[in-house]
């Protein structure tokens, strides 16, 4: 065997295990992803769990106006089956007021979860209904769309405030 050969052929063999080190997935590494999904589940159901989201929405044909103000309450987060979770949240924006369950698919991008909606329906609120919402840290931001109406929305997030117990006699 040639030398040059001889590389080709420990290239070849250093190639195959990079790629299969790399880009094979044993057993273990499957229950290793299924731990590291379930800890983002629940780092999600504790992050948006009794939290308040408080910001801002536009409208595409008034990008020059001020944004306008928006709020939702989560009181919960539960995942129902595959990627479909339901969120219990009171929605509040422009003349909206609405306390409803929506059930909705949530992706991953590496750690972030993204609201994935398209033309779903909102209990008491109507159909036609997208939007791609991503939450980070405390914030939130994305797009929305409701019919032939659409703009982006964001804001910040934080622990509802509980009231507080009275006081005992």
């Amino acid at each position: 065997m040639t030398i040059a050969r001889g590389l080709t052929v420990f290239a070849a063999l250093l190639l195959a295990n990079v790629t299969a080190v790399s880009f094979g997935q044993t057993s273990d590494d499957a229950s290793s992803n299924a731990d590291a999904q379930q800890k983002r589940e629940d780092a999600f159901v504790a992050m948006l769990s009794n939290t308040t989201l408080t910001g801002s929405f536009t409208i595409d044909e008034k990008m020059n106006e001020t944004p306008k103000p928006e709020r939702y309450e989560i009181e919960g987060v539960t995942k129902v089956t595959g990627n479909l979770w339901t969120i219990m949240c009171r929605i509040k924006y422009g003349k909206t007021d609405a306390r409803v369950p929506v059930t909705l698919p949530i992706e991953w991008a590496g750690d972030t979860p993204m609201v994935t909606m398209t033309d779903a329906t909102i209990p008491g609120m109507g159909s036609q209904f997208s939007a791609r919402v991503i939450f980070y840290e405390n914030r939130y931001a994305g797009t929305w769309q409701h019919g032939d109406k659409g703009g982006h929305m964001f804001g910040t997030f934080e622990k509802t405030k509980q009231p507080a117990e009275p006081a005992k006699k």
